[in-house]
């Protein structure tokens, strides 16, 4: 949710001044949440003082509405969405982010034929990347964790398995360390694996040392 706001930020402002098309698969997207993000990064716009800012970048109702919205209630749905986004994105070319929050959830359970899951995902996966780089645009794909047992030791790894998470560029892990939340870069060909703590507030992700010119 975060970043579907954040992609929303003007150029003026060093954003991209884009929308975003959110594809719910779990049912945890919040408009109410999303509208206190959207008041925290009018609320940061405004402190910027930027003169040549557009009024409709203040309007916390224009976050909102350059949202659009598919719940997928199964994994039939979350295929066909992801087949019907090339067409979607020609008439929506202001759109600069793809959200699949999570692409896990319809493809942890009832799939007896393993082999089939991995095709379907391989070939979900090479869509989404042929899509980015066809509409110039970010795709963020949420992935779930699970525990494996192995030597008596338990691990947290992917929920889809290492095979899926080689299909992202960037793999970024979120995790919990002393009661501080931390983002981790896992895996990227141009960034460095480093860690580097955050907070959550009313406001939305920010870093530790928050203020209002400070945000994630």
């Amino acid at each position: 949710m975060q970043l579907a706001i954040n992609v929303q930020i003007p150029k003026e402002a060093d954003g991209v001044g884009g929308k975003v098309v959110y594809i719910d698969t779990e049912g945890s997207f919040m408009v109410e949440r999303a509208l206190q993000m959207a008041n925290g990064c009018v609320a940061h716009l405004h402190s910027l003082s930027l003169s040549s800012l557009s009024s409709e970048y203040l309007d916390v109702d224009t976050y909102l509405s350059n949202i659009y919205y598919f719940r997928i209630c199964n994994c039939t749905e979350q295929i066909a969405v992801v087949n019907h986004l090339e067409k979607f994105l020609e008439d929506h070319k202001e759109v600069k982010l793809i959200v699949i929050d999570s692409v896990t959830f319809h493809f942890r359970h009832n799939f007896e034929d393993m082999s089939s899951r991995t095709r379907i995902l391989s070939s979900m996966g090479q869509k989404l990347m042929h899509i980015s780089e066809s509409h110039q645009l970010a795709v963020v794909l949420v992935n779930q964790v699970t525990t494996k047992f192995s030597g008596g030791i338990s691990k947290l790894i992917p929920a889809l398995g290492e095979s899926w998470s080689h299909a992202c560029t960037n793999r970024l892990i979120l995790y919990w360390e002393d009661n501080q939340r931390f983002a981790y870069m896992y895996k990227s060909p141009s960034l460095p694996s480093v860690s580097a703590p955050f907070s959550v507030t009313q406001d939305g992700m920010c870093s530790v040392n928050y203020n209002k010119r400070q945000r994630v």
